[in-house]
């Protein structure tokens, strides 16, 4: 057991920055709104983002080397446009996750420290950045074993209690949203389910990393820690779906605006199916699951332009980990006090931004995994490429439909 969770890492850690937002938040706003009629969406995505989130774990342990020095193979253009996309969306999504956390600090917090939302937001990039300065990369290998575990055992015991509480009748028809409303919803849903495609740079990133720690950590040991992961998101997202369906659906009751009133809505939510008494629990392990991905993706990010713009200019001495750490950090706070602070609309606009560029992420590490810079022992299998064209379709083809309603 203890040999299995030590060749575990880079895919919890991917499963700990995708379980935040997208389930916590989009999942059980789509158990809340359309009741268990969206988990055909939860699944078609799940299904055709796989190979290009796989595709990242496989080729860095494949070659040795991240994503990213793959792409400059590719391409100087190809790093250029990876650079763009990432500098213009990562503080959007830094800002979206970071609000959520700090709303559910002060619910959880705020009977014994009261402090305001602004304040909140400050301490967790500030924890965030001092635990990535000193702890690196083994800190978040570490802890996002410990995290993954408390979070899936609270979950599925939320639900449980939950189904044998219900009263009501539940449906298991699937809808299509057909109000444009309801569509930038769902292309949201899907936009950061389970994750944004750019974590596959940040993931491949990863296994560089725990190759350096861990000398047994070869190929096929990559490919099965990044399967855990995966399919640890596929059940917890439909888990909260479904926590969403049982406590909130046809209720009256509608999600907040506010990261404050939403996070109190959340735990309240867990509460309720679990009883007064598990109220620090869930709490604690709501906080804890958004505390992860705010934590994974201040590393993420900055990690990935590090290397990027080594590869682009030769250039890491000035503008290395450090440097982007501390701009996204500065610059994500700078965002909260001079942009709106409502919540739903950054997270839409993160999650939309997300959708939108998953096309590009999705035939670039198609191409990269298919080419001769990958070892031909470690090209997809048919079965995979017939599933990535399918995939690189069904991007293409959801985005055009989004851009036509907008």
């Amino acid at each position: 057991m203890v040999s299995i969770l030590k060749k575990l890492g880079p895919g919890l850690i991917f499963a700990g920055a995708s379980i935040g937002v997208s389930h916590l938040v989009q999942s059980t706003r789509a158990g809340a709104d359309f009741g268990l009629g969206l988990i055909w969406a939860l699944l078609l995505i799940h299904l055709f983002k796989y190979p290009f989130f796989q595709f990242g774990a496989r080729y860095a342990a494949a070659t040795g080397e991240s994503l990213l020095d793959g792409y400059r193979k590719l391409g100087k253009g190809v790093l250029v446009a990876y650079y763009i996309i990432t500098f213009a969306t990562m503080f959007t999504i830094q800002m979206a996750v970071t609000i959520v956390t700090a709303g559910l600090a002060s619910s959880l917090f705020g009977n014994l420290i009261s402090l305001d939302l602004e304040v909140w937001t400050i301490i967790i990039i500030a924890i965030c950045l001092i635990l990535l300065i000193i702890g690196k990369y083994k800190l978040l290998d570490n802890l996002m074993k410990v995290i993954i575990l408390i979070l899936t055992i609270s979950t599925l015991t939320a639900v449980v209690l939950a189904i044998q509480g219900n009263q009501q009748m539940i449906s298991f028809t699937q809808v299509l949203p057909e109000k444009s409303v309801e569509i930038v919803f769902l292309i949201a849903f899907m936009g950061w389910m389970p994750a944004p495609l750019d974590i596959s740079v940040i993931n491949s990133l990863w296994v560089v990393e725990k190759r350096k720690t861990l000398k047994k950590f070869n190929t096929k040991s990559a490919i099965m820690d990044f399967n855990v992961g995966y399919v640890t998101t596929i059940v917890l997202g439909i888990a909260f779906v479904l926590l969403g369906t049982l406590i909130m659906h046809n209720s009256g009751e509608s999600f907040s605006g506010s990261a404050g009133a939403f996070s109190s809505q959340l735990i309240n939510m867990y509460t309720q199916s679990l009883g007064n008494w598990s109220y620090i629990i869930i709490a604690v392990a709501a906080f804890t699951t958004m505390f992860s991905t705010a934590l994974t993706t201040l590393d993420a990010n900055p990690r990935a332009m590090s290397r990027t713009t080594e590869l682009l200019f030769k250039e890491n001495s000035y503008f290395g980990y450090t440097f982007w750490i501390a701009l996204l950090s500065v610059g994500t706070i700078c965002i909260f006090f001079f942009l709106a602070s409502e919540m739903g609309l950054l997270i839409q606009i993160a999650t939309i931004l997300s959708f939108l560029t998953a096309p590009f992420y999705a035939i670039i590490n198609y191409k990269l995994i298919s080419s001769k810079h990958t070892p031909k022992k470690w090209h997809p299998s048919m079965r995979m490429h017939i599933l990535s064209w399918l995939g690189i379709v069904f991007l293409i083809g959801f985005s055009i439909w989004y851009l036509t309603i907008l």
